[in-house]
């Protein structure tokens, strides 16, 4: 195992965040929301805020305005898509979200905290106790199996004693049960996904940051990798925020955000809801020329 571990700290940095995450919550029991809204009618505050962000990016004796000013909140057990073609900033905003990046101007105030000037050991500590993260790239290790790949962030950090109740709970919720054993180059493309997606989830983060997490998978796989986020976030109550450039994927959040030229064009709210279907969000954004 020692051997597996100095071989993940080679990894890119993508991957070494997952390494860097430990349990963040001690109590998730049979998924309850980890963010509930109180039943009085009185709201909570944004789990997460970003105020007046820019970014802005040197380029030789030029610059780049990758954003301009980004406002926008996130409630707690909300689903909300950032959506844009590529170039649009999108990444850049969610890099700033999860504390992966500081603004050049602006803040981003995380559970009531601003964490856009934490340092970069702050920053370490925020990615591995109260965040989770998926990209593209799967980063499974290839000799564990699926359930050791999902009790990694435990095997690296130490975790709770219910560890292995947590690791059976996100098997179940993104439906890889029965294939506990087998390893990465025995399952699809979009079961390595799920798994990642669990190993994000054991640890029971404040909230989720999926980067194109559907970008290598296929129409199927895509659909299945959706269907367990959007479980996450409805059932285990979530917090979510993921970027795509696929309506198909954003028609699965509550509210999508569309970012076009370092700036959000528009707010798309379409509820919690069972049906996925991304008809209502298609001839939304062809009025903005999406």
């Amino acid at each position: 195992m020692a051997g597996l571990l100095r071989r993940r700290s080679q990894m890119p940095f993508a991957a070494t965040l997952e390494r860097e995450r430990i349990q963040a919550r001690p109590t998730w029991s049979a998924l309850r929301p980890a963010n509930p809204q109180p039943t009085s009618g009185v709201r909570m505050p944004p789990i997460l805020e970003a105020r007046d962000l820019t970014k802005v990016y040197a380029l030789g004796k030029t610059t780049v305005e990758a954003l301009r000013g980004v406002s926008m909140s996130v409630e707690p057990g909300e689903f909300v898509a950032l959506m844009g073609p590529s170039g649009s900033g999108k990444s850049t905003l969610l890099q700033l979200l999860g504390g992966l990046d500081r603004p050049t101007t602006g803040s981003v105030v995380f559970e009531g905290r601003d964490i856009s000037r934490l340092t970069d050991g702050q920053a370490t500590r925020l990615r591995r106790e109260r965040t989770g993260y998926i990209f593209q790239a799967f980063n499974l290790i290839p000799l564990l199996d699926v359930r050791e790949n999902i009790a990694l962030p435990f095997t690296i950090a130490g975790g709770p004693k219910d560890r292995k109740e947590r690791v059976r709970q996100v098997i179940d919720l993104v439906e890889l049960t029965g294939k506990e054993r087998h390893r990465p180059d025995q399952l699809s493309a979009g079961e390595q996904q799920r798994v990642a997606v669990a190993r994000a989830l054991v640890t029971r983060p404040s909230i989720l940051l999926a980067d194109e997490p559907t970008g290598n998978l296929d129409y199927t796989n895509s659909g299945e990798l959706l269907d367990a986020l959007w479980r996450s976030c409805d059932q285990g109550g979530q917090t979510i925020v993921l970027v795509t450039h696929d309506a198909r994927a954003a028609a699965y959040a509550d509210r999508v955000l569309v970012i076009g030229d370092g700036r959000i064009q528009d707010e798309i709210v379409l509820g919690r809801r069972e049906d996925h279907s991304a008809a209502t969000l298609i001839a939304r954004l062809a009025q903005v020329g999406l």
